[in-house]
């Protein structure tokens, strides 16, 4: 894992001292971080625990001891993909279970659960002054990305879903410094907005819209602030040093959680299919289209040139662009003829680069745009495929 912080000579010897107890009962707890609130991070089979030395004000939003708590001693991250059966009547129940077999009091202790490895979790912190902020953080957002507002068909009032999802971009935030109740909340919106702006520098999709995603349908987070601090603040939003700090180091934190867990990264992202994937563009979908236009190389050799051709630079640095059209008349930042007519602009640019013809816009709607954009790659897909 990886962690900023540096372990001080005498916490260092708590943690040894304290693990060499754990081994002594057969529980192996490997050492995280030292925290600069005195708190010890560490990772016990398949959960890391924040175990707190002193009363902490607590913010989750975990249903297990979730909302605001002033009387936890500790915190943790589980990942569930080895649980079976778990639905939303087991699932508190389970994370109580787990508390216990970590050794902490169930009563005393808020958990969340997730599909990540906890060998991929992040620890970073940011300082200022008599400042710290750490960010402990584990995600995904390939398989359960979405934007919010995006449609849902799930509404059952009064009742409980068949099952419960464990969380996907998980995030433990520790703030060493006391804070009121309602900056504490703030502190919450803060991380929130630094967990969407790393993913939408990593221009993430949606997996249920064509548009970029937010976060994941089941992300969790707990704040967790030091009311024994002799640092007082009163302010977590951007234009504060705190909330400089929380911005930073989540979404740094969130970016390389996702790059271990998943491989997200913009190297990942420097392709024309991962652009194009949230309007619908696949390998599958650009075949078919290539032999309906008279293509005559198999598909394992059409996926082969695709592989090469949809991530080189000018093919990539011309999709973002026009991609970047069909957000805006999604958002009706450009008109429909606005979007026409540089679209079909920046169509011949490519095809001019690859010594193609360019199709023209047929239409002026969202599925009219993308076609045009699909065809001009099946035409330059057919440069190398067909003259072989």
């Amino acid at each position: 894992m990886k962690s900023s912080l540096c372990f001080r000579p005498v916490w260092l010897a708590v943690l040894i001292f304290c693990f060499s107890i754990a081994f002594c009962f057969g529980s192996e707890r490997i050492p995280v971080a030292a925290l600069s609130t005195g708190d010890v991070v560490y990772q016990e089979g398949t959960s890391v625990v924040v175990a707190f030395t002193g009363p902490r004000a607590v913010l989750s939003t975990s249903l297990f001891s979730g909302g605001y708590r002033n009387d936890l001693q500790a915190v943790f991250n589980h990942d569930m993909k080895r649980a079976t059966g778990i639905t939303a009547d087991n699932y508190l129940t389970y994370l109580a279970d787990k508390a216990g077999s970590l050794g902490l009091d169930p009563a005393k202790v808020s958990g969340m659960g997730t599909a990540a490895s906890m060998e991929n979790t992040v620890v970073l912190s940011e300082s200022y002054q008599s400042l710290t902020v750490t960010a402990i953080a584990t995600g995904g957002v390939e398989g359960n990305g979405g934007r919010v507002g995006d449609p849902t068909p799930y509404f059952m009032p009064g009742q409980k879903p068949a099952a419960y999802k464990p969380g996907t971009i998980n995030i433990m935030l520790v703030i060493d410094a006391d804070l009121p109740a309602g900056t504490l909340a703030r502190a919450l919106v803060t991380c929130t907005e630094a967990k969407t702006a790393a993913l939408q520098e990593l221009v993430a999709g949606s997996r249920f819209s064509t548009g970029l995603a937010t976060g994941s349908g089941t992300d969790q987070t707990v704040i967790i602030t030091n009311p024994g601090s002799e640092l007082y603040l009163e302010d977590a939003g951007k234009h504060s040093k705190l909330g400089e700090l929380i911005g930073r180091t989540v979404k740094q934190a969130v970016k390389e959680a996702l790059f271990k867990q998943t491989g997200l990264s913009p190297e990942k992202q420097h392709s024309v299919l991962r652009r194009m994937n949230r309007f619908g563009v696949t390998e599958d979908m650009l075949y078919q289209q290539y032999v309906q236009s008279g293509g005559i190389a198999n598909k394992v050799g059409f996926a082969t040139v695709l592989r090469q051709v949809e991530r080189e630079a000018p093919l990539v640095s011309y999709t973002s662009l026009y991609v970047h059209l069909l957000d805006q008349l999604q958002w009706q930042l450009l008109s429909s003829e606005e979007v026409k007519e540089t679209g079909n602009a920046l169509l011949r640019l490519t095809a001019d680069a690859y010594g193609v013809q360019a199709p023209a816009i047929a239409g002026s709607d969202l599925q009219g745009v993308v076609q045009a954009w699909t065809d001009l790659v099946v035409e330059i897909m057919k440069n190398p495929l067909d003259t072989d």
